[in-house]
């Protein structure tokens, strides 16, 4: 005879995982925030400017900002990379960088 599932078990370890995997996203723009400066900011500002950015259609506009955002991860990489990595192959030391998901809604 087969063992019966625990299905209430398996939720709850499904809804932990969501909630540990919401709470590093939440923690991982707050980072982003600080580290772009945009913790000067006030909230409505803050929240203003991202609605206005969510809302944006013009796929140029999205181009150039996607541009720039890699442009800061690049020389961020850079700035915090050991010098030894610095100087030989530039690829390692930006494939580490926590760039920000293309497909998940509002990225940029």
């Amino acid at each position: 005879m087969r063992k019966p599932r625990d299905f209430d078990g398996e939720l709850k370890a499904l809804q932990d995982k969501a909630r540990d995997l919401k709470s590093r996203k939440v923690l991982g723009l707050g980072e982003l925030v600080i580290a772009t400066g945009a913790d000067s900011l006030s909230a409505d500002e803050l929240a203003g400017a991202l609605i206005m950015l969510a809302e944006t259609k013009e796929t140029t506009r999205k181009e150039t900002w996607a541009k720039r955002g890699a442009a800061f991860f690049q020389g961020r990489a850079r700035r915090t990379a050991p010098a030894a990595e610095r100087h030989t192959g530039g690829a390692q030391a930006q494939s580490g960088g926590a760039q920000p998901s293309t497909g998940s809604k509002g990225a940029a």
